[in-house]
């Protein structure tokens, strides 16, 4: 980490712990005592300064209960503490501490209403990273716009999401909007019909989840000559060819999401990631959006 700070000053590295594949009842344990929250905390830090990161990032996905959520407070609170009384006695620029967190401030688990604790995140954390995609996928019956900025029908969207951590408490300056590099793939259960919402029958190409790098999208479309559709409600991409429907961003949408956080005010924009893009050609747009 030290070789890419001395290469890029203003570039801030972060240790990011969890991620979509770990088991959420495993923090959900670590956050039900003050003891075991200490030794988390403690042992992050320790990390973080072994391997000169700037900061901590912790990807919880996602707390389930009541209790988780309380706990989560308290950790955000503890860590913070620590982080400061570490930052003292070593005479080193304090850790930033962030979090990964789902799209909205407010969601169901198991058919009950549950709320992250909006006000202390917002009191602790140096900033939030709604992760602002897979609204839709393997789990629909119909083909949707996983990363969509507007959905008239629902409140599966970006402006629905980060207007609703706004609404909890959470300044704009605090949250970095994700954006997605890849896309989720549907087989059309008729191909005849082939718009959004279309009936759809499983996956199409990709991982086992329709999984589909933003690169290997392009691919596809050239080398199949699929029929590509811009949609200027959700702000998202499509294409399809015979039982095959992807959704998906491109230069296009990507600006537009980017203008969005930028008139919202929010502090940034993360891509998921950053290795799916082809040649560079979202980042570029992105950021072009973001400075111009």
């Amino acid at each position: 980490m030290s070789g890419l700070s001395a290469k890029n000053p203003p570039v801030k590295t972060i240790l990011s712990i969890g991620g979509g594949g770990n088991d959420p009842n495993v923090f959900a344990g670590m956050a039900s005592t003050k003891c075991t929250r200490a030794v988390f905390i403690n042992s992050t830090i320790e990390v973080a300064r072994n391997y000169q990161f700037d900061g901590i990032d912790l990807d919880w996905e996602f707390p389930e209960t009541v209790d988780d959520m309380a706990n989560l407070a308290l950790l955000f609170e503890e860590w913070s503490e620590a982080l400061q009384n570490e930052a003292e006695t070593s005479w080193k620029p304090r850790l930033l501490l962030t979090a990964a967190v789902y799209y909205s401030s407010e969601f169901t688990t198991y058919g009950m209403p549950r709320s992250y604790p909006a006000r202390a995140m917002a009191k602790y954390l140096d900033w939030m990273n709604p992760m602002c995609f897979d609204y839709h996928g393997k789990w629909d019956n119909f083909t949707g716009m996983h990363s969509a900025l507007f959905d008239p029908n629902t409140s599966a969207s970006s402006s629905h999401g980060i207007g609703s951590w706004i609404r909890a408490g959470v300044p704009p300056g605090k949250l970095v909007m994700g954006l997605a590099s890849y896309g989720h793939t549907w087989k059309l259960q008729d191909p005849n019909i082939n718009g959004i919402g279309a009936p759809a029958t499983g996956v199409g190409p990709g991982d086992e989840l329709g999984f589909f790098d933003y690169y290997a999208i392009l691919d596809f479309n050239k080398e199949n000559n699929a029929t590509v559709k811009y949609d200027r409600t959700t702000v998202s991409y499509y294409s399809y060819v015979g039982d095959t429907w992807i959704g998906y961003d491109d230069v296009k949408s990507i600006k537009w999401k980017v203008w969005f956080a930028r008139v919202k005010g929010l502090a940034g924009y993360f891509f998921w990631a950053l290795g799916y893009d082809k040649e560079w050609a979202l980042s570029r747009q992105a950021l072009m959006a973001w400075e111009y």
